[in-house]
Order: C-alpha cells, then sequence, then structure tokens
C-alpha cells in the first residue's frame, strides 16, 4: 500500500526517556522508520544483520557508520550494510529517516536493548 505525507512533521514523535520511532511505511523487503531523538537520547552502535540507509532531516547528533564516526546535520545521508557498526547519538532534537532492509527481526535489536538498558551509545 503507498503511503504519502505532506510534511514528515506530521509523523515523527519524540518521547523523554529514549528515542521515539515511528513506522511510516513497509513491506517484507523494506521497513521505513522517522525516528525522534531528544537532546543526549541514542540508539547504541550495533551490528544487525540488515542494511540501514539514513538521512538526516533535522537537527545535530553523531553517528557511526562502520569505521567512522562523524557529526552529522541537516541533509547527511549514510549507507550502512548488513553486518557493519551503527549508532546515533542526538546532541539536538534530532529527525532521522530510516530504511531498514530486509525488515529487522528481534535478533537484530539484542546489542540495541543491551545498550539501552547499559545507558551508554557506545
Amino acid at each position: 500500500m503507498a503511503v504519502t505525507f505532506n510534511s514528515y512533521q506530521d509523523a515523527v514523535a519524540f518521547q523523554p526517556g529514549r528515542f521515539s520511532p515511528q513506522v511510516v511505511a513497509g513491506n517484507e523487503r523494506a521497513k521505513v522508520i522517522l525516528v525522534g531523538f531528544e537532546p543526549g537520547q541514542f540508539i547504541p552502535v550495533h551490528q544487525p544483520g540488515v542494511d540501514l540507509t539514513l538521512l538526516v532531516l533535522e537537527g545535530q547528533g553523531r553517528i557511526v557508520a562502520g569505521d567512522e564516526e562523524l557529526a552529522v546535520g541537516p541533509g547527511a545521508l549514510a549507507f550502512v550494510p548488513a553486518g557493519e557498526a551503527r549508532g546515533i547519538q542526538a546532541e539536538t532534537r534530532l529527525v532521522i529517516l530510516h530504511v531498514v532492509t530486509p525488515p529487522p527481526t528481534d535478533a537484530d535489536h539484542i546489542q540495541v536493548m543491551a545498550g539501552l538498558q547499559r545507558g551508554a551509545w557506545r
């Protein structure tokens, strides 16, 4: 089913305590997620078995993509192949569009949940 928004801002959400992923579209081949971060929130560095393409829509933060860690802002684009390290930490309110192929499984999120419990992004 096709999905459209006049503005991504109609779909983004924020919550205290941790990042807020909103699935905006998907099927058995891909999942499109709009992720809202408050300053200091993060997705811990992890190495799932899925490809990730991300586009920073607003805000400032840091990403890990493979062996690189870099500062990012609006317009930053990254592709991280399956099995390579990736993670995100917000410095300001941050909105990132993720396209994950294929959709992640529960096993792909084990490292994320462990990092959130530790309270550390790296």
